[in-house]
């Protein structure tokens, strides 16, 4: 009897672009993605808190991880979704949130995907989406450390407060009107 081998074809990628409140809400709403799982990477500290991150010492990005079949949605399309959700032009910054914590970061798994990040950047930049300069940091990833349930699906569990309010609902609201194919039914 033969047994059946089922590849794993999903993929990973780590994303940070301020407080990851927003892009979890905005990733979850795309039917094309498998999980999103809020979390820090970048830094150097092992198992940080989310207290320990927005002092900005542990050297972590606020992030979000995004795990997608690749022949369902590509990476492109996730970052082109990235670039239309955050500011990629202003260093470690997004709106009132301020500090290395909140950077515009991507951590790619492997050359296809670095591949994929500066043909996205590259097109940004050709087309002048900004008028700033992309700050964007490219770098490999390393680790993800996972963040506190509480901040996992924040959004959907908070819609009434006033940062979800005021931050959250117009990220997503952009999103809806430019990505309306992608979005769950």
């Amino acid at each position: 009897m033969k047994t059946k081998v089922t590849e794993n074809i999903n993929e990973e990628i780590t994303l940070g672009g301020g407080c990851f409140w927003c892009l979890d809400a905005v990733y979850r709403e795309i039917r094309e993605v498998e999980k999103v799982l809020s979390g820090y990477s970048g830094g150097s500290v092992a198992n940080p808190t989310y207290e320990e991150v927005c002092t900005g010492s542990t050297g972590h990005a606020e992030v979000v991880q995004i795990t997608f079949n690749p022949r369902i949605i590509t990476a492109e399309k996730l970052l082109q979704i990235f670039f239309v959700i955050h500011d990629p032009t202003t260093l470690n910054r997004q709106g009132a949130d301020v500090g290395t914590q909140y950077r515009s970061i991507i951590f790619y798994r492997n050359q296809k995907q670095k591949d994929v990040i500066d043909k996205v950047i590259g097109e940004q930049k050709k087309d002048k989406v900004y008028k700033n300069p992309i700050v964007t940091e490219v770098v490999p990833f390393q680790s993800f450390y996972a963040a506190e349930d509480y901040h996992q699906d924040y959004y959907s569990q908070n819609r009434e407060q006033s940062y979800c309010q005021v931050i959250i609902n117009p990220k997503l609201e952009k999103f809806k009107k430019t990505f309306r194919d992608n979005l769950k039914k």
